[in-house]
């Protein structure tokens, strides 16, 4: 009882402090002042005018509209993907970022500010003001596990910013990759609640999963899946989305000039896939022949001598499971160098389409009453890609494709383009931290959380191009964007009483650059690893998990962890370990960081990862039917809403309608040409085909040597797996109206579509195609009336014998 009173007080306190926090803050000159609205929606006001029997004698009187406060700035939140502290130019880094050089040149850069080390909690945090694991983010979604702060449902005990200015009179919109919607609800059937536009986003473009293939992406307009390609094939999503949102601002303003936006931009590049249109790629050649090793060392002395980390800073070492550049053979580092262009060229392109957005906003008008906040990266750069690196990032992680850089030698040209899912060695992603330890993921480290920052307020901010080095954290920029809207935090939101925000307002920095950080206590957690920072001190977890491996750490998450020590008002970069030398704090350190998990939701600590960590809950969620009926074309289903074919034998059956002999089109089709199944007529003849890989000899087909005449039939695929578990082989048989056409061997299967966001599609293919045995999304131009599928148990092999038949394709079977 005592708790539970402690934790009620300390509610009602975090919500005054939030408040007195606000009023005690002097805003910048034309900052609006705060403005009542503690209860949202507003409650209506009662009826003002006069109510008579007669017109004569009533007097009438309308609701009044919401309106945000007068002088209430436009606001456009931009936060990137998988970039390091040290990628960008505006930070020291390699990459060309001229458009965010130029925004900090009119703004301020901020550099000791942090993120948590992973995509959706980051964003959970970012978009609601509290701790990742205090609104249920503990880790991605697509790993949720069956505890409070691992559900992946943002309650509704914490509303978004966009929720909250939606509610004060802003329109709202967001661009680019979401990421907080639960995996099991990211299907037509919802809810939709936790899509953008159920947290507050009048609008939404973009994707919804951890990653979007750049060239072919799976879209969502609102609720809508987008089909078709991109406007421009010849260029990546970055330019659909700038486009897009373009469009939406002219719109916005055609129809309110006078009401502000609040718009979320978001692009998903930079993570993996790395993409990026082939004379972008050209630009950098032999820019990073010289290798990590040293591309790390020339960032540390440009970061020196630009301002943005101190002189007396550090640069830490090279983690021994990392190779030296020189240990290298010429082929690997030809491809390794060749992985750095690609991404280099992905985030220049992506700056460049943010460049179109500030010009339109200049060009407008709308710029100098533009509050904009670029976070550079939602966490480290990238070290999933293993010290290899790897052309199938998910093929990688979710079907153990193996990858060979001497192969991939003879062909670099096939990297950055649609057949490439990469993404660049872990030791690109080290040399990207610069000067910083570790990478993404690793929430102990500032290699893993420390990312840069850059606010511009044209009128707002007077010391043009200043650095700000006070510790933020990305739970402080809900309450940054509310003040400086002159919002009040509200204390119940649609029925809901809101929960203690843990974010402080930075507005206190932009005119005092030696203001006292009010930020002063933060812990940090993911997948294990651990920290808590309190007033310059840093206590943290040394990684017992390589980032790139699924493997789970032997013995207890909790007491297996070797602790250090940093003074990062000395020691910048994390370089000096002073456990040794201060026992004592680091123990008062220790016992803050579990009194700081016990009230975020952080246990139970739980340091598995990937399929280790979601297939036991994420079952959970996943449809256990058996048997499953479409009806028509035009129907897409999310991997967890639709069958699994994964580790069993299974039957597709199809009633359709061919228009002539010879036709060409799609029956059934999930995933993509780098793992995903596909089942269809080419030239008439009906084909099964999978691909484990987009790797040479990684793809199986078997397909009939009869052409099917127009009329109705009944096309069946039937797959006798050998038994044995996951990603083991089988024999694929196909018949039509009973008679067997075809079969043939299956070798290795799939245990997920590579693609995040991949569909089961019925009458096409969408997204990224399985195969280029059709065009485009291989649209079937008959009529589909009916797709029946029917799985037999998991993990049980085939009655008829498949791991003895025959390994060729049996062609013309009568």
């Amino acid at each position: 009882m005592k708790k539970i009173v402690g934790m009620a007080l300390a509610m009602v306190a975090a919500i005054g402090l939030v408040g007195s926090a606000q009023s005690a803050v002097a805003p910048p000159a034309a900052a609006p002042p705060a403005q009542s609205g503690t209860v949202l929606p507003r409650p209506p006001e009662p009826f003002a005018g006069t109510i008579a029997p007669t017109i004569a004698d009533a007097k009438p009187a309308w609701p009044k509209p919401v309106t945000a406060p007068a002088g209430a700035p436009n606001i456009l939140l931009v936060l990137t993907d998988d970039v390091g502290f040290g990628a960008a130019s505006a930070f020291g880094g390699p990459i060309p970022t001229p458009n965010l050089e130029r925004l900090a040149a009119g703004g301020l850069k901020y550099t000791s500010f942090h993120t948590t080390a992973m995509c959706s909690s980051t964003r959970a945090a970012l978009l609601t003001g509290r701790n990742h694991h205090a609104v249920a983010t503990g880790t991605v979604v697509d790993s949720a596990t069956g505890f409070p702060g691992y559900w992946s449902i943002i309650p509704r005990s914490a509303a978004t910013v966009a929720e909250i200015l939606k509610d004060n009179g802003y329109n709202t919109a967001m661009f680019g990759k979401h990421h907080n919607t639960p995996h099991w609800q990211e299907s037509p059937a919802g809810p939709f609640d936790l899509w953008p536009t159920g947290l507050g986003f009048e609008y939404f473009y973009g994707f919804l999963g951890g990653d979007a293939d750049q060239w072919t992406p799976k879209l969502y307009r609102n609720t809508t899946p987008v089909t078709g390609p991109l406007a421009d094939a010849t260029q990546t999503l970055d330019k659909d989305l700038a486009d897009d949102a373009i469009r939406w601002l002219h719109n916005q303003k055609a129809n309110g000039p006078n009401k502000p936006f609040f718009m979320y931009y978001a692009p998903g590049s930079a993570h993996a896939p790395h993409q990026a249109p082939k004379d972008w790629i050209a630009k950098f050649k032999g820019k990073f022949d010289g290798g990590w090793d040293r591309q790390r060392e020339l960032t540390f002395a440009k970061q020196k001598e630009t301002g943005v980390i101190p002189a007396d800073a550090a640069l830490t070492p090279r983690p021994e499971q990392l190779p030296a550049w020189d240990s290298l053979s010429p082929a690997e580092k030809t491809v390794d160098a060749r992985f750095m262009e690609v991404f280099a060229a992905e985030l220049s392109y992506q700056d460049a389409q943010f460049g179109r957005i500030l010009d339109e906003l200049q060009r407008m008008g709308q710029l100098d009453n533009t509050l904009i906040v670029f976070i550079e990266g939602d966490n480290g750069a990238s070290g999933e890609g293993t010290p290899k690196g790897t052309l199938n990032e998910i093929g990688m992680l979710g079907n153990k494709v193996e990858y060979d850089p001497v192969r991939t030698a003879r062909t670099l040209d096939v990297m950055g383009g649609p057949h490439s899912y990469e993404l660049y060695p872990a030791a690109w992603a080290w040399a990207l931290n610069a000067p910083f330890q570790w990478v993404k993921q690793v929430a102990s480290h500032l290699g893993g959380t420390r990312n840069g920052m850059v606010v511009s307020w044209p009128g707002h901010i007077q010391d043009k191009g200043g650095l700000r080095t006070q510790f933020g954290h990305v739970v402080d920029i809900a309450p940054t964007l509310l003040e400086a809207a002159g919002v009040q935090m509200p204390t119940e939101v649609n029925g809901a009483a809101q929960q203690p925000v843990d974010g402080v307002s930075l507005l206190y920095s932009f005119g005092d650059a030696k203001a006292s950080a009010r930020h002063t206590t933060q812990y940090f957690e993911m997948i294990g690893n651990r920290g808590i920072y309190q007033d310059g001190w840093l206590a943290n977890t040394v990684p017992r998990r390589m980032p790139w491996s699924t493997y789970t750490p032997p013995g207890d998450a909790a007491k297996d962890y070797t602790w250090e020590l940093y003074d990062l008002t000395h020691d910048y970069s994390q370089a000096h370990n002073l456990a040794s030398a201060q026992p004592e704090r680091l123990k008062q350190l220790q016992d803050l960081w579990w009194k700081e998990a016990e009230r975020n939701n952080v246990f139970p600590l739980d340091d598995r990862y990937g399929v280790a960590r979601s297939v036991p809950d994420r079952v959970e969620h996943m449809n256990k039917a058996t048997d499953f009926t479409y009806w028509g074309k035009d129907v897409s289903v999310s991997e967890l809403t639709g069958p699994s074919f994964v580790g069993r034998s299974f039957s597709i059956t199809a009633d359709i309608t061919v228009p002539r002999a010879g036709t060409t089109g799609v029956i059934a089709a999930g995933g993509s040409w780098f793992g995903g199944w596909a089942f269809y007529l080419k030239d008439g003849k009906p084909v099964a085909y999978e691909a484990f890989s987009q790797e040479p000899g990684e793809q199986y087909r078997i397909a009939a040597v009869k052409v099917l005449p127009a009329g109705k039939a009944t096309l069946r695929y039937d797959f006798d797996s050998d038994g044995g578990g996951i990603g083991k082989g089988g024999l694929m048989r196909i018949s039509v109206d009973g008679k067997e056409v075809a079969r043939g061997r299956v070798e290795k299967t799939i245990n997920i579509y590579a693609g995040l966001g991949e569909t089961l599609d019925i009458g096409s293919d969408t997204g990224t195609a399985v195969t280029e045995d059709y065009a485009g999304q291989g649209r079937f131009s008959g009529d589909i009336e009916k797709v029946s599928i029917h799985l037999e148990p998991f993990g049980k092999g085939a009655a008829s014998g498949a791991a003895g038949a025959e390994k060729k394709v049996q062609q013309g079977a009568d």
